[in-house]
């Protein structure tokens, strides 16, 4: 049972109410998330507002997912698991892609500084080293990259914290938070 309980949208007010049919209309269903965030109606037009822009920016649908999945699991967050390993699997990755992304890894070169850039920003709070960085800029990674990379973590923190500290009903398959071997 959630500790804060998704909003009813049809007890919302009309803004919010608003806010919740478009991302109806945009992605076929109302995620537990939203109407919980929807909780604080800034916090919900804030959050879509900078996944708006971050969808916009320099890295792929699939790096953002590479960057979700790691922080998830590094944030042992049940719901964001669920729910990007369906994203992740629309933007591209397989099986095993899924499974290294959460283990802040993937096959391509590049696409690994993302993964490995993003679990040291989580791991160490931000506090990375020059080594990471030189690392991730030897890969190819770019300093819009590296800021892009550093955004989507923080953006991914939200909704890990958010959804452990509601225990946000999860609404897409169910993904078990342990990997397996």
């Amino acid at each position: 049972m959630p500790r804060i309980a998704p909003i009813d949208a049809a007890r919302a007010d009309a803004a919010t109410q608003t806010t919740l049919a478009a991302v109806k209309s945009k992605i076929g269903m109302v995620p537990n998330l939203f109407t919980t965030f929807a909780q604080s109606p800034v916090v919900l037009s804030g959050y879509l507002a900078l996944s708006d822009a971050l969808s916009r920016g320099v890295l792929s649908a699939r790096q953002r997912e590479i960057v979700a999945l790691a922080v998830a699991q590094a944030n042992a967050c049940e719901y964001c698991l669920a729910a990007h390993t369906l994203m992740g699997k629309g933007a591209g990755l397989s099986a095993e892609g899924l499974r290294l992304a959460r283990q802040g890894a993937a096959a391509d070169a590049v696409d690994n500084a993302v993964a490995a850039l993003a679990s040291e920003v989580v791991a160490r709070r931000g506090q990375v080293t020059d080594a990471v960085l030189a690392d991730a800029r030897l890969a190819g990674l770019g300093d819009a990259q590296i800021v892009e990379v550093i955004a989507n973590v923080a953006i991914n923190i939200l909704t890990n914290y958010t959804n452990n500290v509601a225990r946000t009903e999860i609404d897409f398959p169910k993904v078990d938070v342990v990997l397996a071997a």
